[in-house]
């Protein structure tokens, strides 16, 4: 930790830190735990400068954590101190392993994370949507059409795009269109306010943490919002960061039926709408090759580039091997 950055986590902490180390984080943001001069330990999180991407992380993911504090949740951490100007903030830290071979005790606790989320939806109205919120279709294919274009200045994916994301986004998008219209909805109508529930929008066992009584803490909260439950769903069941056994994500679908199934088409939804989903993170995880994504990242110094590319490259393609199986098994 600089000078600089440490006279700013001073300033959130109240003193100079006793301790002050840098820890692995997200590809987006500097993680550091601190200590208070007592051994207190505190997470201090370093947000990306907002000129590649003006989203608000930090307000979303403070805003976030401070209402679910607020209002009796404690599988996050507290929200304790932010800096605006510097793009910091102070947060408790929490002691905990990575959930590396989940179980079925720990898709009930996602489970019932979600519902508690839900409960929370009355009172949590004046929140904001959740960053990218896919609340149509018509919005999905939006977004998928906003990241193919920025990824067709990328000459290395000129092929990938055009033999295999392009085709297959074209199925998806029919077949999804023709189920909209088989179940008499419009394919383009935002869903209904009281169809929506509050999302992490990063949901998922790689963005939690263990504690020694067995108990999960969620983290990363920087793109929570008001969203369909159906993208929460699709996106926890296909998130390239953990790679959950079939019976697993079925027991979350089961589970996510249950708590969203009040709306009459919330499974025909999903089982249309997942393979656009499935594309969009193929997307994401091509972000890499895009020069200014690439030069945001924290580890864009001292990382082998190559290797990354090729890591996210093959990522992707499994994900559209994914996509093309759903698409195969409904006859698409």
């Amino acid at each position: 930790m600089d000078e600089a950055l440490r006279t700013q986590a001073a300033r959130l902490l109240g003193q100079d830190p006793a301790v002050a180390e840098a820890v692995a984080g997200g590809g987006n943001s500097r993680l550091f735990r601190l200590e208070d001069r007592a051994g207190r330990a505190y997470a201090l999180k370093v947000y990306p400068p907002r000129h590649h991407d003006p989203r608000d992380r930090l307000g979303a993911e403070f805003t976030a954590l401070s209402f679910l504090r607020d209002h009796g949740v404690d599988e996050v951490p507290a929200a304790l101190a932010c800096d605006r100007d510097h793009g910091l903030a102070l947060y408790q830290w929490i002691e905990g392993a990575r959930v590396t071979t989940p179980g079925a005790e720990d898709i009930d606790a996602a489970l019932d994370f979600a519902r508690r989320l839900r409960a929370l939806g009355p009172v949590g109205a004046a929140l904001p949507l959740a960053s990218e919120a896919c609340l149509s279709g018509g919005e999905i294919l939006a977004q998928l059409s906003r990241r193919l274009d920025r990824l067709a200045t990328v000459p290395a994916l000129e092929a990938l795009l055009g033999d295999r994301l392009r085709p297959l986004r074209a199925r998806a998008a029919a077949a999804a269109q023709a189920g909209y219209r088989r179940l008499g909805r419009d394919f383009d109508a935002p869903l209904a306010p009281e169809l929506r529930c509050l999302s992490p929008s990063d949901f998922g066992f790689h963005n939690a943490l263990r504690r020694a009584d067995g108990r999960l803490v969620f983290l990363d909260f920087e793109y929570f919002g008001w969203d369909d439950p159906v993208k929460l769903t699709a996106d926890f069941i296909q998130h390239p960061g953990m790679a959950l056994d079939p019976a697993l994500a079925d027991r979350f679908v089961a589970g996510a039926g249950a708590l969203y199934g009040a709306e009459e088409d919330f499974a025909a939804r999903l089982g249309l709408l997942a393979p656009l989903i499935g594309l969009r993170w193929a997307l994401i995880l091509l972000n890499e090759f895009l020069p200014e994504r690439w030069s945001a990242r924290p580890f864009a110094d001292c990382a082998d580039r190559a290797a990354v590319l090729d890591r996210q490259r093959g990522k992707a393609m499994r994900q559209l091997d994914r996509v093309e199986a759903w698409l195969r098994e409904r006859g698409t």
